[in-house]
């Protein structure tokens, strides 16, 4: 009470005013009025301190476009409201499908795909994931290992074991310990491949499950279940470049797929 003061007059004066205004709004998104323009909906302003009559409503200011960064025919901006919508009720699209058809429709190169809103480094596609699929672990006649330059950033314990040994000869003890760790390292990318491909030549809904889905049992783990067995759709927001490198802005994509329980 001493932190929100005399709450009970509040939540039956402003509050009730303000939420029956909102719902009023809800309602012609319901009846589908936002087909007919942005003139149908209202704000409003309310000052109950100086009097019953001092209530407006106005239109909303217009939406602020987003620029895209691509030329036409491509759109060149969008706004908070926009959305790019793709249905998928009778067959799936596969991450793979989803990133080329974003990729062929505008013209872009995709970096990576996540879920719209989420800030921690996650994502059902990621380019610098599928790279991994170029980068090899071999060993040559001759004793040496040849190994990719991409493996070192990801496993750069394995740099030393590589270079002793194309220094050790064929006969030393040692050579064993440090080809152990080489091959360690292989079935480390090996497996690394094969979780990217069964995610990336899978069906979108089951990569967002597995990713998105919280590990630990409880109460997150139930309340994301129980909203993707009653949602049919999953908003993505997509990295991209051109192919000069530059960066571009497109609207998030409502993801409409047939729903199946996990």
């Amino acid at each position: 009470k001493v932190t929100a003061g005399r709450i009970i007059p509040a939540l039956a004066t402003t509050t009730a005013m303000v939420c029956g205004l909102v719902d009023i709004e809800f309602c012609k998104l319901v009846l589908g009025l936002q087909s007919q323009g942005s003139d149908k909906f209202l704000n409003s302003n309310i000052n109950l301190a100086a009097g019953s009559g001092n209530f407006t409503t106005f239109a909303p200011d217009p939406p602020v476009p987003i620029s895209t960064g691509l030329e036409s025919p491509q759109p060149k901006s969008f706004t908070s409201w926009d959305k790019i919508e793709i249905s998928c009720k009778a067959n799936e699209l596969s991450v793979e499908q989803l990133a080329q058809y974003v990729s062929r429709t505008f013209g872009v190169s995709v970096d990576r795909i996540f879920l719209h809103g989420d800030t921690e480094d996650k994502a059902i596609f990621n380019e610098m994931d599928k790279s991994k699929l170029d980068w090899a672990i071999d060993f040559a006649e001759d004793g040496k290992v040849i190994v990719s330059d991409g493996v070192f950033t990801q496993w750069p314990q394995v740099r030393m074991a590589v270079q002793m040994l194309g220094r050790l000869p064929p006969t030393s003890g040692q050579r064993a310990i440090f080809k152990s760790q080489v091959e360690k390292v292989k079935v480390a990318l090996d497996q690394t491949k094969e979780s990217f491909m069964k995610k990336f030549t899978g069906k979108v809904s089951d990569a967002y499950h597995q990713v998105y889905r919280p590990l630990e049992e409880g109460e997150k783990q139930d309340y994301f279940d129980s909203v993707f067995e009653a949602r049919d759709y999953v908003t993505f927001g997509i990295d991209c470049h051109t192919q000069s490198k530059e960066d571009i802005t497109l609207p998030p994509i409502k993801y409409i797929f047939p729903h199946t329980k996990k």
